[in-house]
């Protein structure tokens, strides 16, 4: 990924109001493009970025993170081609099951998953800020 695409990436997590004060987009796209068992899936037209999702593993779980399309590129597939590419990323790995997570209250997003056939797991996500 090219240092603009970079950029681009960030800039539309940013304007998709993904990044949160604690967030570090720099860092975890970094640390995404750096490891093995994780990428950045981009698509575009011609040099301009219309959409961005990071995808991961731990060999069982996959995750989802950041995935962003253009506000202006919305309503054309692009998110459900996203979430395609991350599922095939993740299957062709052998990674069986796939998780996300959703912000309380963001039920437009809730609903563009459920549209997908993801459904709500009986968990409660608990966590701690190390850095």
């Amino acid at each position: 990924m090219s240092s603009s695409q970079r950029d681009a990436a960030i800039a539309l997590w940013h304007q998709a109001g993904l990044v949160m004060p604690w967030n570090d987009p720099v860092a975890d796209l970094e640390r995404a493009l750096a490891g093995p068992s994780s990428a950045v899936l981009a698509a575009g037209d011609g040099d301009v970025l219309l959409a961005a999702a990071m995808v991961g593993h731990d060999g069982h779980r996959g995750w989802v993170y950041y995935l962003a399309v253009s506000p202006g590129a919305r309503g054309r597939g692009l998110g459900r081609a996203m979430m395609d590419a991350c599922e095939r990323w993740l299957t062709d790995r052998g990674v069986p099951k796939l998780n996300l997570m959703v912000r309380s209250g963001n039920e437009a997003v809730l609903g563009f998953y459920e549209a997908l056939g993801y459904g709500r797991d009986e968990v409660v996500v608990m966590s701690r800020r190390l850095a």
